[in-house]
């Protein structure tokens, strides 16, 4: 069932569709960790988790500015995803073992070979 127009201005107006977002984004979150589990393919979790904190920050500051807070606020929620999205790029360039899930990086210095990191 699709909700009428006045419904969906009144999620947006109150915020409360971003509150649905950020209930969705939980949700991966958690089969994500189910995944990591039980699953086959094993994706490190701290890479995906920074990533949706980054989300989530942005969605927070998308909420504050649909509800009229202090651009303070905004500006908060702003840099913590700027921090997140840092820490998984570290964790990304810095960090560990790779899984079957990161990508092989080419090696740019010479076309047609690869980088591999050697444990």
């Amino acid at each position: 069932m699709i909700p009428d127009a006045a419904t969906l201005a009144a999620l947006f107006a109150s915020g409360r569709i971003i509150d649905v977002i950020l209930g969705l984004v939980a949700l991966e979150a958690a089969a994500l960790v189910a995944w990591r589990l039980y699953g086959g393919d094993r994706p490190l979790l701290a890479p995906l988790f920074c990533n949706l904190a980054s989300g989530a920050a942005l969605m927070l500051a998308i909420r504050a500015a649909l509800i009229g807070s202090d651009w303070t606020v905004v500006a908060l929620c702003l840099i913590a995803s700027l921090m997140a999205h840092l820490g998984e790029v570290a964790l990304r360039m810095f960090g560990g073992s790779r899984s079957a899930s990161d990508p092989v990086m080419p090696d740019l210095g010479q076309p047609g070979r690869t980088v591999t990191r050697r444990a």
